[in-house]
């Protein structure tokens, strides 16, 4: 992991003119041109990319290929999350002959990526893709794997960057405002620095204490929140970013994020360590792989444990379908009931049972 390029994915989420940068980044690890992002929510579009990509890619926007295109329609179909590249969905003869490859991507050099659509539960719809040039040939699977080990700090900074609208931030209270989500600021010792006034409706969850603390109603949810901020610099890998908050009934409610404040990023959040960002959850359908992974911050194979699990799979069935070791699975299902904040196997069904998300097809947005 690169814990530079991280910080700096974070410092993005409020400056969003910084992303081209990390774009370039990204390419940089997969030895190709450049990056782009796409974010989409109520049918409006906006976006940012690498500089040396940006005139191809407006053109590709302001001359109708984007809602041509299917690369995304591919991208949201999967329900493995990560990275995917052009065979993952098509043969050497269907891109020869696939219009957006033949007559814009390969006439501009171009013709190969890595790309990942992120379905948040808020309704945004995001998309990173990292393009690379048609002489070099296809990106190699560890440069993909090298990706996907970005991925989770890449859906959370998007998250909050979508909210914003690619907007620069200008001050924390305006940030907190603009992202229509329940959010709060908080500083290393947990004391809130700013919040916004969706915070008040989440009484039943969020409690407030003596000299500007607050308190998770959820008790599981509060040791992962103090436990992570308290490691969030000093062990980072080992923080749970990403975690439910359970109502009375103890089905979860909401999701908490975790975003550090990183960079430049404290010029906006002047005092601030870290960024609560609260999600909605739905009912009731098991939830796909996508949005566990989103939510809960699962690897691949522990999404397909949980997933497993909430579909009524018995461990053995869970093992046998993917090929693996009985202790491998258990090994996983120990981790999951880590980051889900679950003491045992039956509250973890009993939460992701109540997971779901709007599975209508990605529409074709406007700009903005």
């Amino acid at each position: 992991m690169k814990p530079d390029l991280i910080d700096r994915i974070y410092e993005c989420s409020v400056l969003p003119d910084l992303w081209p940068g990390v774009l370039d980044e990204l390419a940089a690890l997969s030895d190709s041109r450049g990056g782009l992002l796409f974010s989409a929510r109520d049918r409006v579009l906006n976006w940012t990319a690498s500089a040396n990509l940006s005139e191809i890619f407006r053109t590709y926007v302001e001359d109708g290929w984007f809602p041509r295109c299917t690369r995304r329609v591919c991208l949201f179909g999967q329900s493995q999350p990560g990275f995917f590249v052009e065979h993952d969905f098509w043969t050497a003869d269907q891109l020869d002959s696939n219009p957006i490859y033949r007559d814009f991507f390969r006439p501009r050099g171009l013709g190969w990526s890595a790309g990942t659509g992120l379905q948040m539960p808020t309704g945004d719809r995001v998309v990173f893709s990292i393009e690379r040039e048609y002489s070099r040939g296809p990106i190699e699977k560890e440069r993909v794997n090298a990706l996907n080990e970005l991925r989770p700090h890449l859906a959370r900074s998007a998250l909050v960057t979508a909210r914003l609208g690619l907007q620069r931030a200008t001050g924390a209270k305006e940030a907190l405002t603009a992202m229509g989500l329940p959010a709060l600021l908080l500083n290393e010792s947990g004391t809130v620095i700013e919040a916004n006034h969706l915070i008040e409706g989440l009484g039943d969850h969020v409690q407030w204490r003596a000299r500007n603390r607050i308190a998770l109603a959820d008790g599981r949810a509060s040791e992962l929140l103090w436990a992570g901020l308290a490691a969030l610099d000093s062990d980072p890998d080992q923080v749970v970013r990403s975690f439910p908050l359970r109502d009375a009934d103890d089905r979860a409610a909401l999701v908490v994020h975790m975003i550090p404040i990183r960079r430049s990023a404290h010029d906006i959040f002047a005092g601030s360590y870290v960024l609560l960002v609260l999600t909605p959850v739905t009912m009731p359908l098991a939830p796909r792989i996508e949005l566990m992974r989103s939510l809960f911050d699962l690897t691949p194979s522990e999404a397909r444990v949980a997933r497993g699990l909430a579909l009524g799979e018995t461990l053995e069935e869970i093992a046998s379908a993917g090929g693996v070791a009985i202790s491998t699975v258990r090994s996983q299902l120990r981790v999951v009931l880590q980051k889900t904040g679950c003491a045992r196997q039956a509250e973890l069904v009993a939460l992701l049972a109540n997971v779901t998300l709007d599975r209508s097809a990605p529409e074709s947005p406007t700009t903005s």
